[in-house]
């Protein structure tokens, strides 16, 4: 029995070794195919990556084209989709943690925004385009666009966050009330700070994803050829801020990389190219601010 009982063990450590192996030679395989790609992007993109090629509108000649508005436009978009989504998102989920009762309204809540999370972002387009184009009258507009990227991105927030509150241990929060503080100063003082980590790193990887999505903005009109600028937000004369930009026309660099790609030119591609690194170089750096505050925050909450 002790012979048998030796081989099982034996044979198990060699089914994990070459499980570990193989994981590994699939993490290599990955990582390798990937870095692969984005060299052969980065040597095609080589050429136009240059100070130029970002501060140039879009032409019909590939040698003078650039991405400037393109540029512009993910930038604002992406703020309207931050200055509405972020604070929604994070107050839906501490409510949801925090103070909503459970119960099958919650219950059912809770499982809609699980399913909300996953559903393809064409629909969201669709939605929008009949909401926020048909009935609304709100326009194909940098206004628009951010509200349609806020609905694609909100479900993942509020997972995110109630995700993050729920891993805070509830010995601090007795704790906290063991020292006469209140529900909304526990919440604001302990379990929020606590989580901020895990709820800013689902928010800027929820961001990251809505800076790539071209779907539902070319769904609801987004323009594949724009050469000019959204009027500036700062003005001169009072009250000195503008919001005539959040009507006005836009395109974004998912959408610029397509319509070059479907150029026969070859010379497009490479603008397409170097189209491509800048993206996702955006999406990358979005990461990697994420990874830096979670782990400055991990750091700073449990020293």
């Amino acid at each position: 029995m002790s012979a048998n009982l030796e081989r099982l063990i034996r044979g198990r450590q060699w089914l994990d070794a070459g499980f570990a192996v193989l994981g590994a030679a699939m993490v290599v395989l990955c990582l390798g195919t990937l870095g692969i790609l984005i060299a052969d992007l980065v040597r095609d993109a080589a050429p136009h990556l240059r100070p130029e090629f970002l501060n140039s509108f879009p032409s019909r000649r590939p040698e003078d084209a650039g991405i400037k508005s393109a540029l512009v436009g993910t930038l604002l978009v992406c703020l309207v989709t931050a200055v509405v989504a972020l604070p929604l998102g994070v107050a839906a989920g501490v409510y949801l943690e925090e103070y909503a009762r459970k119960n099958r309204l919650t219950a059912a809540i809770e499982v809609n925004i699980a399913n909300l999370a996953g559903v393809p972002s064409i629909v969201w387009g669709l939605m929008a385009l009949g909401l926020l184009v048909y009935k609304l009258h709100m326009g194909r507009s940098i206004l628009t666009a951010g509200l349609t990227l806020s609905f694609l991105v909100l479900p993942v927030i509020i997972v995110a966050t109630r995700e993050s509150v729920r891993a805070i241990p509830q010995v601090l929060r007795e704790g906290s009330y063991a020292l006469g503080a209140t529900r909304w100063q526990t919440v604001s003082r302990v379990v929020i700070p606590s989580s901020m980590g895990g709820i800013l790193t689902g928010s800027i990887l929820a961001m990251s994803r809505a800076v790539g999505e071209t779907a539902p903005l070319i769904t609801i009109g987004a323009l594949s050829y724009i050469a000019f600028l959204p009027p500036a937000p700062i003005t001169s004369a009072p009250p000195f801020v503008s919001f005539e930009w959040l009507e006005s026309a836009f395109t974004v660099l998912p959408i610029q990389l397509f319509n070059w790609v479907s150029r026969p030119d070859p010379r497009f591609i490479e603008n397409a190219a170097a189209t491509g690194v800048v993206l996702v170089g955006m999406t990358l750096s979005m990461n990697a601010v994420a990874i830096v505050l979670r782990y400055r925050l991990r750091k700073k909450y449990t020293t």
